[in-house]
């Protein structure tokens, strides 16, 4: 029996390895002109007048989604939760939040999305549950069960490793948790577990196996109901002791290889922020945001926010630099080629949005979207960055916004709810206040959606114009090459080429509160055909051209 377990372990570890040495395609055809729209559930559309929003919510909106350019939507957990953190502690896998409906509710959303050609992506929170799961209630029984080992436990309430939790449980024992204290890690096992440490089980072994199943038939359950994929929470934290996450890449890439077999039109979408990890394990979309791979926080973050810097790149001041960002991103997307998308969002629900701190105008504002809606890789827009919402500080902590081992961020001020109107709540009443994240000063004036959809010069016409341009034109989809041509001691304006075949487009970027000029030399192109431009001039000098960028202001040409 021993050899055949051994035969067996080995027999795992080679299937693993040739899956994760697999060459996986970019994904389905349609990510190829896809623009994503992040939205809040409980913050988008309240449809019954409870106060929250919901699935019904976000089904009569379809029509505003559609006519801004989306073609599909990532909508943050809906599953069952006591919602101690934003329904990111799951409490049933198959079972709808009632505050957002129910089964029937989300087949009526699919339908109608599909009507419009939009696609509609879950948030699937892959590495733990809520400590209220049955799963978990059953796991800390003192008799041995199917869920057992679901989680990962000491032998002995007087072991307490860190990132251990205790409490009042049958068993004897303590269990791992994956961020809060209420989230316990679900067992997929570590890396050359230690002998010393007896919670430390190995990836092949009956739990870690056994979640390995669990989480294909919670994807198969919901895809099969007709969603369009998945974003995967915390994408990287599955298997512990994982140092060079070689292990976690095994995992996803057999995840994956179902995947595309049994759905070959599904996407997957990784929370890792390290495009060069996780595409090459299987996913087919990850983001640069605020952790591992630096670059964005140089670019966005200020001094005002959930996580502040002191100067960024789109800040009036001018005193930022692009360059950690092109290095980085350049280096991703090189690594990714052919095999996936970087994507480069407006914002998400744990960080601040465009309008935050200093950069609260809608020069601004269009200046950012440009640069965002022009660079390679697939967009994601977060709800109400088309309308200029911006991050609202000094709310008070909601549903876990505030993070106490990040120095008590609060995330509440990116989660208010979506302006529809001009009312300071936009529709949404206060009857469950404890579950919304209100803006808390009446008497100020918030973008909305009515105001921009009739204006033409407005945020949201800029940002629908800009995905249209981006879907009629190769030169400035999301797979057309990219090029940074600014000087190593040049950072305003930012200048890059976009372009797919003979196709070239050149994309003026400036910040800055003052004029800015850059002169590129050897620059063969000096026919410059506007598509959307302001205030900015590119003419011939020398042997190249020299760009004239007035303050606060984008450029996109056509080379001719």
């Amino acid at each position: 029996m021993r050899f055949l377990s051994i035969a067996c372990c080995l027999l795992i570890t080679f299937f693993q390895n040739g899956i994760a040495q697999q060459k996986f395609s970019a994904g389905p055809d349609w990510l190829k002109q896809a623009a994503f729209y992040q939205l809040y559930p409980q913050s988008f559309k309240d449809s019954d007048g409870d106060g929250v929003g919901d699935l019904n919510g976000i089904l009569q909106k379809l029509d505003y989604l559609q006519s801004l350019g989306i073609t599909a939507i990532w909508m943050n957990p809906i599953f069952e939760s006591p919602f101690f953190d934003a329904g990111y502690d799951v409490a049933d896998y198959y079972k709808i939040a009632p505050r957002y409906g129910d089964e029937s509710n989300l087949r009526k959303l699919i339908e109608e999305a599909h009507k419009r050609n939009i696609k509609l992506v879950l948030d699937l929170v892959a590495g733990h549950t809520s400590d209220q799961h049955p799963w978990f209630k059953a796991s800390a029984k003192k008799k041995k069960n199917d869920f057992t080992d679901r989680y990962i436990w000491t032998k002995s309430k007087s072991l307490h490793p860190e990132k251990f939790v205790a409490g009042n449980f049958e068993r004897n024992g303590n269990y791992l948790k994956n961020f809060f204290d209420c989230q316990p890690a679900l067992n997929f096992g570590y890396v050359n577990p230690n002998p010393k440490n007896t919670w430390e089980q190995s990836i092949t072994s009956p739990g870690a196996v056994a979640m390995r199943q669990e989480l294909k038939n919670i994807i198969a359950y919901w895809m099969d109901m007709g969603v369009d994929g998945f974003r995967v929470d915390m994408a990287s934290s599955l298997i512990k002791n994982d140092t060079g996450f070689s292990a976690t890449m095994q995992l996803w890439a057999e995840m994956r290889n179902w995947f595309q077999q049994k759905y070959p039109q599904g996407v997957l979408i990784a929370e890792w922020s390290n495009p060069a990890l996780s595409i090459n394990a299987g996913f087919m979309i990850d983001f640069m945001m605020h952790f591992n791979v630096p670059g964005f926080p140089s670019m966005f973050f200020n001094k005002g926010g959930v996580f502040t810097r002191d100067t960024c790149f789109f800040s009036t001041d001018a005193t930022g630099s692009a360059a950690e960002f092109i290095k980085n991103y350049t280096a991703q997307l090189q690594s990714t080629a052919g095999k996936g998308y970087v994507s480069v969002a407006t914002a998400n629900h744990d960080i601040s949005r465009l309008n935050c701190g200093s950069r609260n105008t809608d020069e601004q504002l269009k200046v950012a979207l440009a640069f965002l809606l022009t660079i390679k890789g697939i967009p994601f827009i977060y709800y109400g960055d088309e309308i200029g919402m911006r991050y609202v500080p000094n709310l008070a902590g909601k549903e876990g916004s505030i993070l106490t081992n990040f120095g008590n961020v609060n995330r509440a001020g990116t989660r208010t709810p979506m302006q529809w109107d001009a009312s300071i709540n936009a529709g949404f009443s206060t009857a469950n206040a404890d579950k919304l994240y209100l803006p808390i000063d009446p008497n100020e004036t918030f973008p909305n959606v009515a105001a921009e959809q009739s204006n033409p010069a407005s945020l949201f016409n800029f940002t629908k114009n800009l995905l249209a341009l981006r879907k009629t034109t190769a030169g400035l989809g999301n797979e057309a090459d990219i090029e940074f041509l600014n000087p190593a001691d040049t950072s305003y304006p930012l200048v890059y080429l976009r372009s797919s075949g003979k196709e070239k487009y050149l994309v003026v970027i400036n910040p800055s509160g003052k004029q800015e000029s850059i002169v590129l030399n050897n620059f063969s192109s000096t026919a410059f055909t506007p598509l959307l431009v302001d205030k900015v001039i590119c003419k011939k000098e020398g042997n190249g051209i020299k760009i004239i960028a007035d303050k606060t202001t984008y450029g996109i040409f056509k080379l001719n």
